[in-house]
């Protein structure tokens, strides 16, 4: 393969869009609701664990917000990323996962899950920097 940089890592992973939750969401639909409609769409399951955080509920905060990593994981795996590499934040449909991962670590920290909160906030600067800046 000529031309190819073995050298330089894992290809960057680029979640799809999803038009239709993204507006719905963007327009004031109640995340609950955008949620139940497109439930694999990370950034309603984001806002939801915000939301649910910022209420003073870490631990349906941590729930959400796992259902929303998980939901990004399983996009991620068929977009083709392969465990590592870079989730770039500036890639707006990459953005629910991120800040599911954030919420998540954010919540386990709350909840006294100290481990997982460490590895939420590694897994989240190894993903992208500028999310972890953006998020912190």
């Amino acid at each position: 393969m000529a031309g190819e940089n073995l050298l330089a890592g894992p290809p960057e992973t680029l979640l799809p869009d999803d038009p239709e939750a993204r507006e719905a969401l963007m327009s004031g639909v109640d995340a609950a609701t955008v949620a139940a409609a497109h439930p694999t769409y990370s950034a309603a399951w984001a806002d939801l664990a915000d939301r649910a955080f910022a209420a003073g509920d870490a631990v349906t905060s941590y729930a959400f917000a796992r259902t929303g990593y998980h939901r990004g994981l399983d996009q991620l795996r068929r977009a083709g990323w392969r465990g590592q590499g870079p989730i770039p934040w500036a890639h707006e449909p990459n953005r629910g996962f991120l800040r599911s991962l954030n919420a998540l670590g954010r919540a386990a920290e709350a909840i006294g899950e100290t481990d997982e909160a460490t590895r939420c906030a590694q897994f989240l600067r190894d993903s992208s920097e500028e999310a972890a800046e953006a998020l912190g």
